[in-house]
Parts: structure tokens; sequence; C-alpha cells
């Protein structure tokens, strides 16, 4: 099990660690389950506060992952349309300079909750890391709260959808499905040898 420890919660682009750290930054709906995902790969109930509300993040947390040195990086929910139309610019203008000035980035994470087809936002920030070369992990949310034919519908949609290399997990915060697949794959991402499981692997897939 690794450790992940909250090191720096920044508002402002001043409050970014060093961005030459190698990072793997995790991005998706404001209520795709992120802050229960990051407890569930840490071990740890209370490490990402998680709240009734969405899209009260605002803003970038940096996880180190105690050993290994790289930082998981917990970015603004997006698509939640009660803050105001200024907030979600602030949030949006703060996650575009750190996609610029992050030369440690090494992938993006993106949860995709797996009882919804493949949804708008989704997509373009999809096309955004395509466009840009960057490397990302889909991570198929929620996985214990369908049915095994609807899940499955919903994988084939994003596997036409993805890049064949990409790594698409099935995972549940709750029952901890995928969580060993996914660290693996961060870790790879990261830069750290690791490999995913075989076992875990046939059944993600």
């Amino acid at each position: 099990m690794l450790i992940l420890e909250l090191e720096t919660t920044a508002y402002t682009a001043e409050q970014f660690p060093s961005l030459d750290v190698p990072q793997v930054a995790l991005a998706g709906r404001s209520n795709v389950g992120k802050s229960s995902l990051i407890n569930a790969l840490a071990g740890r109930k209370k490490l990402a506060k998680i709240s009734s509300t969405p899209g009260k993040t605002r803003s970038l947390n940096f996880y180190r992952a105690a050993g290994d040195g790289f930082y998981l990086v917990d970015l603004p929910g997006y698509g939640y349309a009660k803050r105001s139309k200024t907030e979600r610019g602030q949030w949006a203008a703060l996650m575009d300079v750190y996609f610029q000035k992050s030369t440690g980035l090494q992938a993006v994470v993106v949860l995709l909750d797996s009882r919804l087809p493949p949804q708008k936002l989704d997509l373009e920030l999809i096309s955004f890391l395509q466009r840009e070369s960057i490397p990302l992990i889909a991570a198929l949310t929620k996985a214990d709260k369908c049915k095994n034919k609807d899940r499955s519908r919903v994988q084939r949609q994003w596997k036409e959808l993805l890049s064949p290399s990409a790594p698409l997990i099935l995972f549940s915060a709750k029952t901890g499905m995928g969580k060993q697949t996914l660290w693996a794959a961060i870790r790879e991402a990261a830069g750290m040898e690791t490999a995913i499981s075989d076992q875990e692997s046939e059944a993600n897939g």
C-alpha cells in the first residue's frame, strides 16, 4: 500500500510546489467520486474531504506518494452549474496555468461515471489531452452501482473512443474493485517500475 500525504493546497499558481517532480493528475466531473477514489487508494477514509455539495473543491491539492516521490494532483471538478461563472472561470484559469507550467506532468487519470454514456465535458477534456499529447488513464468510477450489462455497454463505448494504449479501468471505492490495477497504472505513468497483475487486468476487461 502506497502512503499518500496532502502536501500542498494551491489556490493560486504561486502556491504550486515544484512542478518538475513527476506528477499524475486526477480530473473529472464534480460528482464523479474523486475524493472517494483518493481515499480508497490511500486506504484512509478522511484524507480527501468528501462533500455532499458537488463542485466545492476550488484548489489544486498535491498529494505526495511517500517512498516514490511523485505527486498525485487533485484538480477541481468541472461541470457543476450552481457555481458562479466567475468562480468556474477562475478554476479553469488555474488549471490552464498548471497544464502549461507543469513540466513533471506524466499523465492524467480521467474519472468517468460508469453509469453514464460518454458525456460532452468528458469528451472535451479527453480531446484536449490528446491534442496536447498528455497520456491518460480512464477510470470508470462507481462500478458497483450499476448492473454488469450496463457497465459493459459503457465500457465498450469508451473503448471505441479512447486510444487503444489508454488503460480503461473499472473502479469502485466501496468494494475496492480495480484499486490495485489503478495504482499500478499510476505508478507506471509516474515512472515507477511496476506491472499490472494479470488477474486484475482480466477482471477489468
